[in-house]
């Protein structure tokens, strides 16, 4: 059974900006084309990568932190960006492009769930933070007899 924790707001804003960065990119009507584009299928990997990248970080915002839920939110998201694309000028809808996105989801989210060394590594703390104490009140001052 997995344990339900409570999520950070950032780790929620991070999938969220992701999300919104995809959803952009599909906007333009003109996709900027690396020099590797000579690559073959290079856009196919682009797509796995980021999808992928997406569904850890879905992954690791949800509460239980199921893997089948993360792989379908995103599997679903690539689906609304394709038809997003559609009526794009200048895209194009492609069901390949969503196997490529669903693919990359579930190879990222396997990584993430059954290689735990990977997965210290993506929790891995960059900036440590120094513990914060309640502080309790000091008692007030007493008058002692002189």
């Amino acid at each position: 059974m997995l344990s339900v924790r409570t999520p950070s707001r950032w780790q929620w804003g991070y999938s969220l900006a992701l999300a919104a960065t995809v959803v952009w990119a599909s906007s333009s009507g003109q996709v900027a084309v690396p020099d590797c584009a000579d690559f073959v299928n290079f856009d196919k990997l682009a797509h796995a990568s980021v999808f992928g990248l997406l569904a850890t970080l879905v992954l690791r915002a949800l509460p239980t932190r199921h893997p089948i839920w993360a792989v379908l939110i995103v599997s679903l998201f690539g689906a609304t960006d394709e038809l997003h694309q559609h009526f794009t000028p200048g895209r194009s809808m492609d069901a390949l492009d969503w196997v490529a996105d669903t693919t990359g989801a579930v190879v990222a989210v396997s990584f993430y769930t059954f290689w735990a060394g990977y997965q210290r590594t993506l929790e891995l703390k960059v900036i440590k933070r120094k513990p914060q104490f309640d502080a309790a009140p000091l008692p007030a001052p007493t008058e002692s007899a002189s």
